[in-house]
């Protein structure tokens, strides 16, 4: 039960009247940065754990060298 293009054309035209196109651009605007920023922190936390991992990984081999002695 998809709404047709008819459909969506009505939808779009009310949001627009209820709106108006200057707030409906600020809002666009705002929704993109916050998907920027989403994206952001997620590449962020993906990096931190590379890097918990390497440091783990690290003192692993610290570790076992120390045992070696």
């Amino acid at each position: 039960m998809i709404p047709g293009p008819f459909e969506l054309i009505i939808i779009l035209v009310i949001v627009l009247l209820l709106f108006g196109g200057k707030r409906l651009k600020n809002i666009g605007g705002d929704l993109g940065n916050a998907i920027k920023g989403f994206k952001k922190s997620m590449k962020d936390s993906d990096n931190q754990k590379l890097d918990d991992k390497e440091d783990i990984i690290e003192a692993k081999v610290v570790d076992s060298n120390k045992d070696k002695k």
